[in-house]
């Protein structure tokens, strides 16, 4: 067997529809979309939405398509790599109170799609780390849709690595390693 190369996804409109074989079935990208996205709230969809506002605030969203398995969220058109993390302190579940805000950026080892293979080194892997922060606290006015409701923190990498903590924290809520 040869070897298989990464797959370069391409970008969706929506209206693609699913088919079998040669019958086109009467369902679409779109419809599959909002099945699995619309819970624009919890962690793991929260997270791909403050990806996706950085990039459209940054302009570079037009015909790009998210990486999953990056080393980081973005690269910039001028080289610079963007980790985008996400909080809120209300979450989908039924909660007690609201959530602590902690950013977690441990050090990584860096995975390559083209060779299928995990870096040796541990680092950050980021240039810049855009701590995304959905910060209303009110559930019943909550719509992340609505930007006057997050609040975005920028915090260069090299802060993280020389243990300026005090001065994240101060920007961000708590980032740990």
């Amino acid at each position: 067997m040869s070897e298989l190369g990464p797959i370069e996804p391409r970008r969706r409109e929506g209206d693609e529809s699913f088919h079998n074989a040669d019958r086109v079935l009467d369902f679409d990208v779109l419809s599959f979309w909002k099945w699995s996205s619309s819970d624009l709230v919890s962690n793991a969809t929260r997270g791909v939405l403050a990806e996706y506002l950085v990039t459209q605030a940054l302009g570079v969203a037009e015909d790009s398509v998210r990486e999953e398995w990056a080393a980081y969220d973005l690269k910039t058109p001028d080289g610079t790599r963007i980790e985008i993390k996400s909080a809120a302190y209300i979450q989908s579940w039924h909660q007690d109170r609201l959530s602590q805000i902690v950013f977690r950026v441990p050090k990584t080892r860096a995975w390559d799609k083209d060779t299928n293979r995990q870096s040796e080194d541990t680092q950050r892997q980021a240039d810049v780390y855009v701590f995304a922060l959905l910060a209303h606290t009110d559930q019943k006015t909550l719509d992340p849709l609505d930007l006057s409701q997050w609040e975005f923190f920028v915090v260069p990498t090299i802060s993280l690595d020389t243990g300026n903590e005090a001065s994240t924290r101060s920007h961000c809520g708590r980032c740990e390693d």
